[in-house]
């Protein structure tokens, strides 16, 4: 007898202050046919609740959020759900961004500036690790 193995799709929640950028996010992600937006928060408390509640394979996270930065939110999750993969995607390039990002657990760091259209092919390069 033959088993069929399922795979489900790549899970990502979206964070960002910008309604207009959660939208065209989640727009561009839904091209991908392996890929599903499971939530979107614009807040880092809302973020923080969101991310933990659905366990998301991956996050795409900015660094000015209501409430607390995008580090913080990226610390508290990252402490308690370590196999969640981060992806900053900001305007603060700055070295010492990435550094303070990459210590605090993410796993890639894109300038929203000049590598927005990026994410696809980051996301992509995810979802092929997780099936």
């Amino acid at each position: 007898m033959q088993t069929t193995q399922v795979t489900r799709a790549t899970q990502v929640f979206i964070v960002d202050d910008s309604l207009s950028i959660r939208t065209r996010l989640a727009e561009m992600l839904s091209t991908m046919g392996d890929v599903s937006v499971v939530g979107e928060a614009g807040s880092a408390p809302d973020a923080v609740h969101g991310i933990l509640q659905t366990r998301p394979d991956s996050v795409l996270l900015d660094l000015n959020l209501c409430g607390r930065s995008g580090i913080e939110v990226l610390r508290v999750v990252h402490k308690q759900a370590p196999e969640i993969v981060f992806v900053v995607l900001t305007n603060h390039s700055e070295p010492q961004y990435r550094r303070a990002c990459t210590l605090a657990g993410a796993s890639y760091f894109l300038d929203k500036s000049t590598e927005f259209d990026r994410v696809r092919e980051v996301i992509a390069q995810i979802a092929a690790t997780k099936h």
